[in-house]
């Protein structure tokens, strides 16, 4: 109701990343989240929220993520400027990304990396402008990954 930040998690998300640390250019990321599993900690807002007041999972059950390219951003740091899609509406967003980290191998060796990517959206140019005054209109978005690299056998 604009007096605190509420936040959420979305529980089923799933994707491919393909990375080429020699030259980024070649990398691309394609996210798609389960919209239905929005977690906020209280089932009668998340149950809002999923409603069409808000994102319409029942209509609009996914959020996507197709990145168009890939661009270094200082040491440690990449952009990821992509199309985002929610509640059927597609919008261009760039991702500040932290990382890659260093790939590290697991006993079996398979190639672990992570990478913390950021964004700022405004949710009324996605069509999400229920109770404009009452809820924020931005919207601050972290994506957490684990890359993982299967070992060659």
């Amino acid at each position: 109701m604009g007096i605190s930040t509420v936040r959420g998690a979305f529980t089923r998300i799933s994707g491919t990343v393909q990375y080429d640390p020699s030259d980024v250019a070649k990398s691309a990321l394609d996210v798609t989240i389960d919209a239905t599993s929005l977690d906020t900690r209280v089932e009668m807002r998340d149950n809002h929220v999923k409603s069409p007041d808000f994102l319409d999972v029942a209509k609009y059950p996914a959020i996507t993520f197709k990145s168009k390219r890939v661009e270094p951003a200082g040491a440690g740091h990449l952009k990821v400027i992509g199309d985002l899609t929610i509640h059927g509406t597609t919008k261009q967003v760039d991702l500040d990304v932290e990382g890659p980290t260093p790939a590290i191998k697991d006993p079996k060796g398979n190639e672990h990396m992570g990478a913390s990517a950021t964004t700022t959206i405004s949710r009324k140019e996605f069509g999400v402008s229920n109770m404009e005054g009452m809820i924020g209109d931005e919207l601050h978005i972290t994506i957490d990954v684990e890359m993982v690299k299967p070992a060659a056998h």
